[in-house]
C-alpha cells in the first residue's frame, strides 16, 4: 500500500501502458520506489476496444504496485492532444491571458468549449513573446479520467507525454548547451522534441511502432497480432546491403521491410528542424537522443545515425534519480529509456519542471473549487454558530435589558443573514454536482455494459466460415415487422463534422410538453435487439451461421430467442423461429467467395435511450 508521501505516476500510451511510485530523497531530488509496465493491442482495427483495455491494464498496474484510493499524475500521448506554439506581441501581464484565450479560439481546431486546454509561457530570445497551447477533446480526456477512476484512483494531474519527456530531459541534461533532439518513438506516433537552453518545441508525426508492424503485415500478409510478435522477436532494422548479406534470407527480408517503414522518419525530423530553425530562431540540434517502445528495435541507434549523421545514444531519464531496493535493476537498465514519462511526472511534484501543463477534466476542476472552499464554509459555519451562542448568553445575563438586545438580535440576524446565503448556494452546488456525478456514473455503466456485450459477442459467435461485418443497436424490435430501425445511422461515416450519428427517432409522444412540463404519456425508446451482417463461405455455412446463434442464445447472458408475446390481457414466452430473426441469407453462387447473411438477436435485457 503507498504510503501519503509517495508520489504516484502513471503513462497511458498506445501500447504501453506504464506506472511508477516514487519519493522525495533527503537533497530535494526522487527516489524511484517501483515501476511496472504492461502492454495493451495497438492495432488500429482494435480501436473500439482501447478503452477497455487501458482500464484494465490501469487496474492491473495499480494492484501490481499496491496502491488504490490515492490521486496520481498521469501523462496521455501527443497523438490525443493539440500542440501548438504561438507567438505574441509584448503585452504587459495584464493583457497577457486575455491575449492567449484569443488565440486559443483561433488555432484549438475545435469549438473552445468542447476542449480542455492550458498553456505555457515559454522562454523566449526575441522581441515577442511564445507560448504554447495544448488542448484535447473533453469527452475523450473523460473517458481516459474514467478508466483511472474505475481502477480506485484519483486524479491529481493531467500532463503530455512530450511536456512530461521535455521536463524529464532538462532535469536529466541540464549541462548540455548545444542543441538537442530528443526523439520518442511511441506505437502510433513519435515525438519529436528540441530542447535548446531553455528553449523548447515539439512536435508529433505519424510514424511509430504501429506502422512497422502494419507494414510487416501487407508485407507477408499476416494478422497484426503475429507481424507485431515477428517484429518483437526478429525483427531489427536493416542498415546496407552488406548488412543484410550476412543474415539468412527470411531474417534479411523483414529487417529491409523495417527499414522501409522508418524511411519517412528522417525526412519528417529534417522538415521538422527546419521548421524549427526558421519559425522559432532555433539551431540544428548536435546531438540525438532517442526513447520510447520503438527504440527497442536492434539497429535503431545506427539507423538515425546513419540518416541524421548526428552522434545518437538513448535517452536516460534516471541520470540523477535515485533506484530503491524494491525495483528489478536489469529490468529498468533495459527499460530506462520508456520511462521518461514517469521521471516528468514525478518531477510536477518537487517544483522541478519548469513546464507546467495541466489538462484537468472538468468534474476534477469542480472538486478541486469545492475542496478549495470547503474550509471558508465550515468557518463560516462557526461563525454562524458562535454568534447565536453568544446571543443567547447575552440575553439570558440582561433579562432587564430585553427590548434593546430584541433590536441588537434583529440587527446581527439581518448580517447572519446574509452570511448564510453563500452557504446555501453552496449547497446547492453540492446537490447539482450529486446529480450530476449520478448522470456520470448511470452513462459509465451502459457504456461498460455495451462492450461487455461486445466482447461477450465476440466471443461465441466465431467460426473461421463466418465473418461479421456489421454490428447495430436496434430499436424497438418487434418480430414480424419489417420495418426496423437502426440506432446509428448508416451513413454517419461520410457525415460532417459534428453532424450526430444517431437515427432520428420519431416518437409517438414528446418528452415534454410546451412550457417545459414532463408529459406523462411519453415513453424512452429501448434498445432490445441487434442487427448482425456478415458473410459466409462453405459448404455448410448458411447452417453455420444458425448454430452460432443458437450457441450464443443459449450460453450468453446478454442474448436471447425468447421474447414475451401479448395476446390480449394474457403475455406468453416463446422462442424466435428462423424466419423471424434470419431477415436474409443469400445463396453462395459460382465463382463467387461467400455469401451474405442478416440477423436481428433480441436482447435479455433492454436498454432505455433517454
Amino acid at each position: 500500500m503507498a504510503d501519503s508521501q509517495s508520489l504516484i505516476t502513471l503513462n497511458i500510451g498506445s501500447q504501453t501502458v506504464s506506472m511508477g511510485m516514487f519519493s522525495r530523497s533527503k537533497d530535494g531530488g526522487l527516489i524511484l520506489k517501483k515501476y511496472e509496465t504492461t502492454t495493451i493491442l495497438a492495432d488500429p482495427a482494435a480501436e473500439m476496444t482501447r478503452l477497455s483495455q487501458v482500464k484494465l491494464a490501469v487496474g492491473e498496474l495499480s494492484s501490481r504496485l499496491g496502491v488504490s484510493k490515492v490521486n496520481v499524475d498521469y501523462a496521455i500521448s501527443g497523438q490525443s492532444v493539440f500542440t501548438r506554439f504561438v507567438k505574441l506581441p509584448m503585452l504587459g501581464d495584464d493583457d497577457l491571458e486575455q491575449l492567449v484565450a484569443f488565440e486559443a479560439q483561433q488555432h484549438v481546431p475545435f469549438p473552445i468549449n468542447e476542449v480542455v486546454w492550458d498553456w505555457q509561457l515559454l522562454e523566449s530570445s526575441g522581441a515577442e513573446k511564445e507560448v504554447v497551447l495544448v488542448a484535447i477533446k473533453a469527452d475523450a480526456l473523460d473517458e481516459l479520467n474514467n478508466c483511472v477512476r474505475e481502477a480506485e484512483l484519483g486524479t491529481n494531474l493531467v500532463d503530455t507525454s512530450p511536456m512530461a519527456l521535455a521536463n524529464a530531459f532538462r532535469y536529466s541534461y541540464g549541462e548540455l548547451e548545444e542543441s538537442c533532439l530528443l526523439i520518442d518513438i511511441g506505437a502510433r506516433t513519435s515525438n519529436l522534441i528540441y530542447i535548446e537552453g531553455k528553449r523548447i518545441f515539439t512536435r508529433s508525426i505519424a510514424i511509430g511502432g504501429a506502422a512497422v508492424t502494419s507494414a510487416i503485415s501487407k508485407e507477408y500478409g499476416v494478422s497484426y497480432s503475429e507481424a507485431e510478435s515477428q517484429k518483437l522477436t526478429n525483427g531489427m532494422v536493416a542498415l546496407d546491403t552488406r548488412h543484410t548479406s550476412r543474415m539468412d534470407e527470411l531474417t534479411g527480408a523483414l529487417a529491409t521491410c523495417i527499414r522501409t517503414a522508418l524511411n519517412r522518419m528522417p525526412a519528417e525530423i529534417a522538415r521538422t528542424t527546419n521548421f524549427f530553425r526558421s519559425q522559432h530562431g532555433g539551431s540544428a540540434p548536435q546531438r540525438v537522443f532517442i526513447a520510447g517502445g520503438g527504440a527497442n528495435l536492434v539497429n535503431i541507434g545506427e539507423f538515425f545515425q546513419e540518416k541524421l549523421r548526428l552522434p545518437v545514444e538513448f535517452f536516460n531519464p534516471l541520470k540523477r534519480i535515485s533506484v530503491g531496493q524494491g525495483v528489478d535493476v536489469d529490468k529498468i537498465s533495459a527499460q530506462a529509456h520508456q520511462i521518461g514519462e514517469l521521471v516528468g511526472l514525478a518531477l510536477r511534484s518537487i517544483d522541478k519542471a519548469p513546464i507546467a501543463i495541466d489538462l484537468v477534466p472538468e468534474v476534477v476542476q469542480a472538486e478541486r473549487e469545492d475542496k478549495r472552499r470547503r474550509p471558508f464554509l465550515i468557518g463560516a459555519a462557526a461563525i454562524i454558530l458562535g454568534a447565536f451562542g453568544l446571543l443567547y448568553v447575552a440575553n439570558s445575563m440582561k433579562a432587564s435589558d430585553a427590548q434593546a438586545k430584541v433590536s441588537e438580535v434583529k440587527e446581527r440576524n439581518k448580517v447572519l443573514t446574509r452570511s448564510a446565503k453563500p452557504i446555501e448556494r453552496q449547497a446547492k452546488r453540492a446537490e447539482w454536482l450529486e446529480d450530476f456525478s449520478d448522470q456520470l456514473v448511470a452513462a459509465h455503466e451502459g457504456q461498460r455494459y455495451w462492450l461487455e456485450m461486445v466482447d461477450d459477442f465476440k466471443q461465441r459467435f466465431g467460426d473461421t466460415h463466418v465473418w461479421v461485418t456489421d454490428f447495430s443497436p436496434v430499436v424497438d424490435f418487434v418480430p414480424g415487422n419489417a420495418n426496423v430501425t437502426e440506432l446509428v445511422r448508416g451513413d454517419f461515416a461520410s457525415q460532417a463534422y459534428g453532424t450526430s450519428s444517431l437515427t432520428d427517432l420519431k416518437l409517438e409522444q414528446p418528452k415534454f410538453l410546451p412550457g417545459g412540463r414532463p408529459n406523462s404519456r411519453y415513453v424512452a425508446p429501448m434498445i432490445n435487439a441487434v442487427r448482425v451482417k456478415g458473410l459466409w463461405r462453405g459448404a455448410n455455412g448458411a447452417s453455420t451461421v444458425n448454430d452460432l446463434v443458437k450457441k450464443l442464445t443459449t450460453d450468453s447472458k446478454f442474448f436471447t430467442l425468447e421474447i414475451e408475446v401479448k395476446d390480449g390481457k394474457k403475455t406468453e414466452v416463446r422462442e424466435l423461429t428462423t424466419d423471424e430473426y434470419l431477415e436474409n441469407s443469400s445463396m453462395l453462387k459460382d465463382g463467387e467467395y461467400a455469401a451474405s447473411y442478416s440477423l436481428i438477436i433480441p436482447l435479455k435485457q433492454p436498454i432505455e435511450l433517454d
